[in-house]
């Protein structure tokens, strides 16, 4: 049987042919400096021109990279997914006038455009909610207190009167009408500010360790490089140009992780000893480069075997993002990680091409010899803390689940002028610190706080507890995350009292933005059939870990209703606390005892009685 004829008469496979065809004959055109005439991988019609040599997109332009392996995908027989061919047919970083036309008509992007408008930080959130939310860039999570007032006036003036503090230590404004998307931008840069490639295919927030430059704790500091990643980012083009989003942190081996092994990039402190010094490596603080970390595809960044000086981290992170630029995926969205990069060539045949990239070797030093920081404090981010700098403290203040009003923002902004030296923390745990506190000001600081509707002092459950945006403001999301985490922390205090901090996080769809199979207890949301009717409900999974206990948490129940979940987690914390080893965590408890067990614990047919949990499975206590 013959192919099915298309439109105009062509068969599947005499497109492709031509398509390849004219995509050999734009590059041959855009070596000379011609233009591009075929608008190949563009949208039906469309013309795309890339200018002379050097300038705007000829063989030396900063698209160059994203141009190429764009038309490698196609000569290939491949397809374009559709944002990619998106990207190809309209320059997606310099649509401020149609951003602008579309403000004054009072209209929301459509089609392509709404991924579109993410390179400039705005994403249209409906159906969740029929408004832009803007993600800001705050490189390290570290913002001044007259900047943290000028976000507020935004948000009461603009938004909804409030903002989120993200897993990405970083800040979202939400309910932002058609007509104010421009003057959100514009105000944002007037603080110094910028939303540029906060979201879409993009290199995101680049978070460090919140207490870098306080810490008693840390090897070095990280915010200077957290930083210098971030401008050049912003001012090298080709950094834009990346087939899927991408995360890069910084750790300093301080008190606060900055959860670095949940990264693309990730860069942890570590300190090469005197007796481990060899000609290749003399003693002192490098950082370990690990790679692939995306823990919402059950992955964590994995060991290189390659350490860096300070100053060649951000060298080596571009030589990256550049061949990764080259490498990724182009037509399976799902596929288009740095993941899956690496596990199709293999960390050897990626480290060679980075450094064909850089034009050096990579220092290569056995594991022996280099010590590890010490554990992060778990307790680290929220309370009272000493700084490195003699009689000054930092205190870590608790937000409900990351949000916090325009006014308690401006109250927060003026108790860090007048306790501290003005600048404000943020972590990627949805809360901020206040640093620089003398002795004698914390009690006052702690009122102030308190008169703010705000706490400084959290129990072990919302210590650890995160949630995503949730259904209230995100079209993938299938239930209220942020309802439901703080619903769950108050059913918990008031029935289980727990010596340590718990991670609990809820996030709102497989996206994992809230990185459930990290959680000790990680709530995965989905809609759960109740006799006829749909109702909010999650997957629960328990035994996520990162750091010194990294791992991928295990499904354990699913599809449970939310008005399951609070005595769910109760009856497992009950076990715990009956069946536990000295010291030892939710998440290794978790880990050693038979699935089934806890499982029997957790479904809503277990029973108590007297407050004990009953089961017919035996949990090991040793």
């Amino acid at each position: 049987m013959s192919e099915t004829n298309n439109n105009n008469g062509l068969t599947e496979a005499q497109k492709t042919f031509l398509q390849g065809f004219a995509m050999g004959t734009d590059v041959a055109r855009a070596v000379r400096g011609l233009p591009i005439l075929s608008g190949s991988g563009a949208a039906p019609g469309a013309v795309v021109t890339l200018g002379p040599k050097g300038a705007g997109g000829g063989p030396h332009a900063p698209e160059r990279l994203q141009i190429e392996a764009q038309d490698r995908a196609v000569a290939g027989g491949k397809s374009l997914s559709r944002e990619e061919a998106a990207k190809r047919a309209k320059d997606p970083l310099t649509m401020y006038d149609e951003i602008r036309a579309n403000a004054r008509a009072g209209v929301f992007p459509k089609d392509t455009d709404v991924f579109l408008y993410k390179y400039s930080g705005l994403f249209f959130v409906a159906p969740a909610q029929n408004a832009f939310m803007c993600r800001l860039r705050l490189p390290g999570g570290v913002i001044k207190s007259w900047q943290f007032r000028g976000v507020a006036a935004i948000a009461r003036e603009l938004g909804g009167g409030y903002a989120d503090v993200t897993t990405r230590a970083n800040l979202q404004i939400r309910e932002i009408g058609p007509h104010d998307a421009p003057a959100v931008l514009t105000e944002l840069t007037e603080l110094g500010i910028v939303a540029r490639g906060s979201g879409a295919d993009n290199i995101r927030n680049v978070t460090c360790s919140p207490t870098s430059g306080i810490d008693p704790q840390e090897l070095i500091e990280t915010l200077p490089l957290a930083k210098e990643m971030h401008h050049y980012i912003l001012n090298h083009r080709e950094m834009y140009g990346l087939p899927r989003k991408f995360n890069i942190a910084f750790d300093g081996g301080g008190l606060i992780s900055s959860l670095d092994d949940t990264n693309d990039i990730g860069f942890k402190a570590v300190n090469v000893r005197e007796d481990s010094a060899a000609d290749e490596v003399s003693p002192g603080v490098y950082f370990r480069l690990t790679l692939g970390g995306i823990t919402g595809h059950k992955d964590f960044a994995r060991d290189t075997g390659v350490l860096l000086r300070p100053e060649e981290c951000v060298p080596v992170a571009a030589a990256i993002v550049r061949v990764f630029v080259r490498a990724g995926d182009r037509t399976d969205r799902k596929k288009a990680r740095l993941k899956y990069v690496l596990d199709d060539w293999g960390f050897d045949k990626f480290l060679a091409e980075v450094e064909t990239e850089l034009g050096k070797p990579l220092r290569r030093v056995a594991h022996d010899r280099w010590d590890v920081p010490k554990r992060d404090d778990r307790w680290g981010h929220v309370g009272v803390h000493p700084q490195k700098q003699h009689g000054r403290f930092y205190v870590g203040v608790v937000l409900p689940v990351g949000r916090m009003t325009a006014d308690q923002m401006d109250g927060l902004a003026e108790i860090a002028e007048r306790f501290g030296r003005g600048t404000i923390r943020l972590t990627v745990w949805q809360n901020l610190l206040i640093s620089d506190v003398k002795e004698g000001d914390l009690n006052a600081l702690k009122a102030a706080v308190e008169q703010l509707g705000l706490g400084w002092d959290a129990s072990s459950v919302r210590s650890g507890l995160v949630a995503c945006t949730g259904n209230g403001g995100c079209k993938f999301a299938a239930s209220d995350t942020k309802s439901h985490a703080m619903i769950l922390a108050r059913y918990l205090e008031g029935r289980v009292e727990l010596d340590q901090p718990i991670n609990i996080h809820l996030t709102g769809c497989h996206h994992s933005c809230a990185q459930h199979y990290i959680g000790e207890i990680g709530l995965e949301a989905t809609k759960v059939e109740v006799g006829d009717d749909l109702v909010e409900g999650y997957h629960l999974c328990v035994g996520g870990g990162y750091g010194a206990e990294q791992g991928v948490g295990r499904r354990l129940i699913d599809a449970m209703p939310f008005d399951a979940i609070p005595p769910a987690v109760e009856r497992l914390l009950k076990a715990y606390l009956a069946h536990r080893r000295p010291d030892e965590s939710f998440s290794s408890f978790s880990r050693r005892q038979p699935i089934e067990a806890l499982r029997a614990i957790g479904a809503p047919t277990a029973t108590t009685l007297n407050g004990s949990v009953t089961s017919e499975l035996t949990l090991q206590t040793a």
